[in-house]
């Protein structure tokens, strides 16, 4: 058995331990995004519901790092936590004068949260 250079010090030891603990985290919470509810039998069909559970949870990643990075509560929520205070939005689509508006209720808990993250999205600046 070769041994890694340097791999019996504690500074070696805790940076591994971190790694593994941010992979478990990820694992977790992609697990909570559908993950750990494979539909199917076949192979394709698991494939595609693997690729569209780590897309909605990178989607989720993206949102709180661009929107939500200064908000306490949601900038490193849980994906429950997420789900209910932003993605189960109580609201109606609308359509006025050939335009379309969203009417949130303002009692809703997430409401302020919602409205932030899409006003930061909106000015996100276009990529060239």
């Amino acid at each position: 058995m070769t041994r890694i250079r340097g791999s019996h010090q504690i500074q070696w030891l805790d940076a591994l331990h971190r790694h593994h603990a941010v992979v478990e985290d990820q694992v977790k919470t992609n697990k909570a995004m559908g993950l750990h509810n494979l539909p199917s039998k076949s192979w394709q069909v698991n494939e595609a519901w693997m690729l569209t559970a780590n897309l909605a949870a990178d989607l989720d990643a993206w949102l709180r790092l661009l929107t939500l990075h200064d908000q306490d509560d949601l900038a490193d929520a849980e994906p429950d936590t997420m789900r209910l205070r932003l993605y189960h939005l109580p609201a109606r689509l609308a359509k006025h004068a050939r335009r379309r508006w969203l009417r949130i209720e303002r009692t809703w808990p997430g409401a302020d949260a919602f409205i932030l993250a899409w006003q930061r999205l909106a000015n996100l600046p276009a990529v060239t």
